[in-house]
């Protein structure tokens, strides 16, 4: 599949190590999507999370809200609200403000809850989070379109419930949920006719399982009469970019170990195996992640795109394992020399520069005859013969 403009973002969870402070860190999450809104990246996902100590925000609204005041054009979405934490009247009412306050760059993303100690502390099982997501978002999205709904299940009760807001976007804001490895997210995706947010990594075997999800999406969108497209599916994915891939590899020891311990220690799964020596090496090899050089990073792109089959956007995973000033440097090199191979940037550039190449010679001789007819011109009419500033004689007075 060839995308003439694919779309560029961040996925931010966030991820802070238990040694910053937590005010800090929240302000540089902010500071990131700034930086990014001026490298004109398309989209900052933002998540919601409760538990575990690294990923310290808990309302994507509230980030998404105060971000949308200190940007000019980046896109900003929940990524994600997890369904089952929340009434769902209130989840759909909160997307419409949304819409309204942001003058419709809020993107609405959903899922079930990523971590199962949030679930836990919320009385949540985790067992019945998918069914409970799918009961949620099929009455969010008819709320979403100003319908009267009346709904019960064993968690919620809906009683002639009718948003006041309309919303500000025609057709309703940009909609995805998440999707790993399992179906859950495909289906709902397929369901309701919105984007998938394909969270489960990058390696062969993560792409194979994304791609039978988009084939699950498809069937399920023609079951239910509905439309889904390639360029409303985003792929996530881990990237770090230097000028050399040795200084990448460098850059990236500053904080992956605490990273890959946390994943270890609190997340659903690893990302490390255990017994592996060289973790860099591992992500690279696995191609879990891309540590290395932009042009590498349009190949590894590349190999996503003929492994899924096809996507519009590449989400990066906003990981923090290089410090400040070297993260943003990647997100600018990607900026500068990636976004422009994909989106087809310098094809205009790069055919006016071949074809002045290859005229040049006519357009040399053309600049010449020009200046020797003025200066003949000159001549015949002032009587004088011409000279430039060194004292040489013009070719025409010859």
């Amino acid at each position: 599949m060839s995308v003439n403009h694919m779309r560029f973002g961040i996925f931010l969870a966030p991820f802070h190590t238990m040694n910053e402070n937590p005010t800090l860190a929240i302000e540089r999450d902010m500071e990131l999507v700034q930086h990014l809104d001026g490298l004109a990246y398309d989209e900052a996902w933002i998540g919601e999370h409760h538990s575990g100590g690294f990923e310290i925000i808990s309302s994507p609204e509230i980030f998404c809200a105060m971000a949308a005041e200190r940007t000019r054009h980046i896109r900003l979405g929940s990524g994600v609200i997890s369904l089952p934490y929340h009434n769902p009247f209130m989840v759909a009412n909160r997307v419409a403000q949304m819409d309204h306050m942001t003058r419709g760059r809020f993107m609405f993303g959903f899922g079930p809850g990523a971590l199962a100690g949030d679930a836990y502390r919320m009385g949540v099982d985790p067992e019945q989070q998918r069914r409970m997501m799918h009961e949620a978002i099929d009455v969010i999205m008819p709320l979403l379109r100003g319908e009267l709904v009346n709904a019960e299940t064993d968690w919620f009760k809906l009683q002639d419930a009718r948003l006041q807001l309309p919303m500000f976007t025609e057709g309703g804001p940009t909609t995805a949920v998440a999707s790993s490895r399992s179906p859950t997210g495909a289906l709902a995706a397929g369901r309701h006719g919105v984007g998938m947010l394909s969270i489960g990594g990058t390696s062969d075997a993560a792409l194979e399982a994304h791609a039978r999800n988009w084939v699950t999406c498809e069937e399920t969108a023609a079951e239910h009469d509905q439309t889904v497209s390639r360029d409303n599916w985003r792929m996530v994915t881990l990237m770090h970019v230097a000028e050399t891939r040795q200084k990448a590899r460098d850059n990236v020891a500053f904080g992956l170990k605490k990273w890959t311990q946390y994943f270890s220690d609190v997340a659903t799964f690893p990302i490390i195996p255990p017994g592996i020596d060289d973790p860099i090496e591992y992500l690279i090899e696995s191609k879990s992640a891309l540590i290395g050089t932009p042009d590498d990073a349009c190949e590894f792109i590349e190999h996503l795109m003929k492994g899924s089959g096809g996507f519009g956007a590449v989400m990066q995973l906003a990981h923090n394992w290089a410090d400040w000033e070297q993260t943003k440097r990647s997100y600018e090199l990607i900026a500068r020399y990636v976004m422009p191979h994909f989106r087809n940037s310098n094809s205009l550039r790069q055919f006016s520069y071949d074809y002045s190449t290859e005229n040049r010679e006519k357009f040399v001789n053309a600049a010449a005859k020009s200046v020797e007819d003025a200066i003949k011109k000159y001549e015949a009419q002032s009587g004088k013969e011409w000279t430039n500033p060194r004292g040489q004689k013009s070719q025409a007075a010859e």
